[in-house]
């Protein structure tokens, strides 16, 4: 045999992308979300010492050290105040790399992405680590279009709680059903109306009453037609949650099927306010339900997000934008820092503040 063609073995992974990147804009910026998830097949611990994305052979995100372990996590494994081991993958482990790439607008999109992932692993019997290269794994950019809403709510000022961000909650949400992965929250945003005390809430917080959104009107966010239509829980009391599962988790919910592929969700609505079946068409603007307390929820708001299929937690979540909103800036600035932006067709940044006008049916 001719070792002269031979090439090294490399680091023994699996790698998998679940869901291809759809480029959405937020802001100034057009944004690239997805999941690596790697899998260690070697018999020793592996350690992800870098991880690098390019597009037409150009660098356009580099991870190490501390922004690298801040974009891991190890599935199954809380995340300790010492984040760095979150790069170490154990034997027959999954590790999970939380991409978040932005370009600027005025730059072209890449229709795919390399990568080059390096490890460290110290074989039996060695004293050294022995370094590999994961070279070129090859991660396509979808060309699907993002849907283009109308707010929820007929106006007001909203904070998106939980919303686009690479640490927030909902993005770091993966969930395992039936022998399948998805991350349906990768979008998804938590809406709280903020009132005149530049709160969500006034009065205490004791009653769902004392929340500013609670039975707002719920629209339709765009054309479309019912697909579920769940009406069965009660309202909790706020700040106590009920023991959650599958079956209850978005409490009261719709799912709206906005395009062949594309459905919208909306979750924890009042118990007795869903104003629609299953094959009811509605318009964009007509109201649906009245925003509650019900499901994984410990205050009034509503979790809206976009997925692929027409299932609350068995779909993957996709981008959408907003016509038209004013951000105001972050909620952990507001009022003080208030600032005031007319955004066109982007979506939200996570835990943003955000004013809709009136919505146009």
């Amino acid at each position: 045999m001719n070792t002269s063609f031979a090439r090294e073995r490399g680091p023994r992974v699996d790698v998998l992308c679940p869901s291809s990147p759809i480029p959405v804009t937020l802001g100034k910026n057009r944004v690239l979300v997805y999941e690596l998830h790697i899998t260690n097949f070697d018999t020793v611990p592996l350690t992800i010492k870098h991880a690098e994305v390019l597009a037409d052979g150009k660098t356009i995100l580099a991870l190490d050290d501390k922004n690298l372990a801040a974009a891991t996590i190890r599935v199954g494994i809380p995340t300790t105040p010492d984040s760095s081991d979150s790069r170490i993958i154990a034997p027959g482990g999954r590790n999970v790399i939380f991409m978040w790439i932005e370009l600027p607008q005025n730059s072209s999109v890449p229709a795919s992405l390399t990568h080059r992932v390096a490890f460290s692993s110290t074989p039996a019997g060695a004293s050294t680590p022995t370094d590999a290269t994961l070279e070129d794994f090859e991660v396509a950019v979808s060309k699907d279009s993002v849907p283009v809403l109308s707010p929820p709510f007929n106006s007001g000022i909203w904070l998106a709680g939980d919303g686009p961000d690479n640490t927030s909650g909902h993005r770091r949400s993966i969930f395992a059903i039936d022998g399948h992965i998805y991350s349906p929250e990768r979008f998804a945003i938590d809406w709280g109306k903020i009132g005149s005390n530049s709160d969500t809430r006034h009065d205490g917080s004791t009653k769902n009453e004392n929340w500013w959104g609670w039975g707002e009107p719920i629209l339709a966010v765009a054309d479309g037609q019912i697909t579920e239509a769940v009406d069965e829980f009660p309202d909790n009391t706020p700040r106590v949650l009920p023991p959650v599962t599958l079956d209850n988790i978005a409490g009261n919910h719709i799912i709206l099927q906005i395009s062949p592929n594309r459905f919208a969700t909306y979750a924890h609505l009042q118990k007795g306010s869903v104003k629609v079946r299953v094959g009811d068409r509605v318009r964009r603007g007509d109201v649906i339900a009245l925003l509650g307390n019900s499901g994984n929820s410990t205050g009034a708001h509503l979790h809206l997000q976009v997925t692929d299929r027409n299932s609350v937690l068995q779909s993957q979540g996709v981008p959408f934008v907003f016509a038209d909103f004013t951000y105001l800036g972050s909620g952990a600035d507001y009022p003080e820092k208030q600032v005031s932006e007319g955004w066109t067709n982007s979506i939200p940044p996570g835990n943003a503040v955000v004013k809709f006008e009136s919505a146009k049916k």
